[in-house]
């Protein structure tokens, strides 16, 4: 096999995906109360790069914090799980992976990486230059949404499945189980479920995370409504808007939010919709949901999964573990 043949890219998306999904996140989030959009939508090339700022910014944490456990814990990682295909979630850059793709090739079980995206240009891009530094790897990348299509066949196993980045964050109590429930139905008993979560911590800490003092967060905030304006024909004006970073402390979650200005008026030419905000009024935008080790165990074995390794950094700021189905 050529080192050109190790590198393959398998689309699975539908090609009206992004604009049925788009209408109707939209469609649904702006018609509710409270009114919310999915994070997904920040992710255009311009939010993309605002967010790969934000992980370097002093204020936000997690990135750091994973990386630090990742670079300590990635050979054991491998040794307890003798892995021969890693398959990652949300792959994006597969920056963090690299610890996870050397443990596993040092270790000697590893026959391929399997990366899912959304982003096509994403996985092209991580994809080829992971085929280039890894020249026995196969790399298998698939474009699916990982939540409708789970994208697990013919890989080798055993499996390491990585979500990482603590976007389990992202979904709430319920959106969680689902995904369990669907990880776990589609994970044999040999494989093993990599996941980040980031930690219930100070709320002064978790708020100047999501608020940096830069502003680069705002920014990366208020990129959706130029997304909107741009696939929906909106006429948003995104300086009508405050960046709102808040913790809820009952729901133990930092919620992101747009809050208008003033009283204005929004439309949506391709919906055939108009919204109305008042003056104060939020469009939350983000949750990111903070965990608590007793919890989230409970809550993953209630979906089909026992945790059986758990790891933080040093300053316990975020949880790195392992957890295998019941």
């Amino acid at each position: 096999m050529t080192p050109q043949s190790r590198f393959t890219l398998e689309d699975r998306l539908p090609a009206d995906y992004f604009s049925n999904a788009l209408h109707a996140d939209v469609t649904r989030g702006l018609g509710g109360t409270p009114r919310t959009l999915p994070p997904k939508w920040f992710y255009d090339k311009r939010g993309s790069d605002l967010f790969e700022q934000i992980t370097r910014l002093p204020e936000y944490y997690p990135t750091r914090a994973e990386q630090e456990i990742l670079t300590r814990r990635a050979p054991e990682i491998a040794a307890l799980t003798r892995a021969s295909t890693l398959v990652e979630l949300g792959s994006g850059s597969s920056r963090k992976t690299r610890l996870l793709l050397d443990a596993l090739t040092a270790g000697g079980s590893l026959v391929r990486y399997a990366p899912l995206d959304v982003s096509a240009s994403a996985l092209e891009e991580a994809g080829e230059a992971i085929r280039r530094d890894y020249p026995g790897l196969e790399v298998t990348a698939t474009v699916a949404d990982f939540e409708t299509d789970l994208a697990l066949s013919d890989e080798p196993g055993p499996r390491l499945l990585a979500f990482l980045g603590s976007t389990i964050g992202n979904f709430d109590a319920a959106q969680r189980q689902t995904f369990y429930r669907t990880l776990s139905l589609a994970l044999s008993s040999d494989d093993v479920l990599l996941l980040g979560a980031d930690l219930v911590k100070d709320p002064e800490v978790l708020v100047r995370a999501y608020d940096d003092s830069q502003g680069v967060t705002a920014e990366f905030n208020k990129n959706v409504l130029y997304v909107l304006n741009r696939e929906l024909g909106a006429d948003f004006d995104p300086e009508a808007f405050d960046h709102v970073a808040v913790w809820n402390a009952d729901e133990e979650r930092i919620e992101m939010r747009l809050r208008a200005k003033v009283a204005q008026t929004v439309k949506v030419p391709d919906l055939d919709l108009t919204v109305e905000f008042a003056a104060g009024e939020d469009l939350r935008t983000e949750l990111s949901c903070k965990f608590r080790r007793e919890t989230l165990t409970r809550e993953l074995y209630e979906g089909g999964f026992t945790v059986r390794d758990w790891w933080t950094d040093p300053a316990s700021r975020f949880a790195l573990l392992l957890a295998v189905p019941n």
